[in-house]
């Protein structure tokens, strides 16, 4: 089962619960979506909330948090990124790491960020880098809209058509993710190692 108070969100809210929570889930990920949607698409199946307003809610709710990381990926700029890269106190990344990550994001931003939307854990950090990099905006919603949209309708309909078996899609998931959480952390530590092997 998901947390009580997941539960209570979604039973007390309805469907602006299920967008806040997928909000949530995009900027500090307590918990994630893989859990949330097919709870909320179980409640759909039990006539307790609208199919087409908790998919736009939940649509919605990914795209304020996307546009959240955006902006703070938009406020430190290059130039900041830059300064900090040089800095031999800050591990995670030197000054070509950034360099190479920008190219990258240059020739693939837009399938990043809209395929990042169906990885756990990428879909809550792609919108820093498209913010920095200077991604249109509106083409920045539009593919975080068009992968949120696929992602979130996905998880729902697996949730009404399981019933109340829902909750096996989270326990199919839950290894994948914490090996794709693994991933990352070792990534970070091997920059981190990196960086302060480096000599000044």
């Amino acid at each position: 089962m998901p947390p009580d108070w997941v539960t209570s969100v979604v039973e007390s809210v309805g469907e602006v619960g299920v967008g806040l929570l997928i909000l949530l889930e995009n900027v500090i990920p307590p918990v994630p979506s893989e859990v949330v949607l097919p709870f909320a698409g179980y409640a759909v199946l039990l006539g307790e909330l609208d199919a087409l307003l908790v998919w736009t809610t939940a649509t919605l709710g990914s795209l304020v948090g996307a546009w959240l990381l955006y902006g703070v990926g938009a406020a430190l700029g290059h130039d900041r990124l830059d300064r900090l890269a040089t800095k031999r106190w800050f591990v995670l990344f030197g000054s070509s790491d950034l360099e190479r990550g920008r190219r990258w994001v240059d020739r693939h931003g837009e399938a990043v960020v809209l395929f990042g939307r169906f990885v756990p854990l990428v879909r809550s950090i792609v919108s820093v880098p498209a913010g920095n990099t200077g991604m249109p905006l509106l083409r920045f919603s539009l593919l975080t809209a068009l992968g949120s949209g696929v992602w979130n309708a996905l998880f729902l309909w697996l949730g009404y058509r399981l019933g109340d078996r829902w909750e096996t899609v989270g326990r199919y998931l839950e290894p994948v993710s914490r090996a794709l959480l693994v991933v990352v952390v070792v990534g970070l530590v091997v920059l981190v190692v990196r960086r302060v092997r480096q000599p000044s």
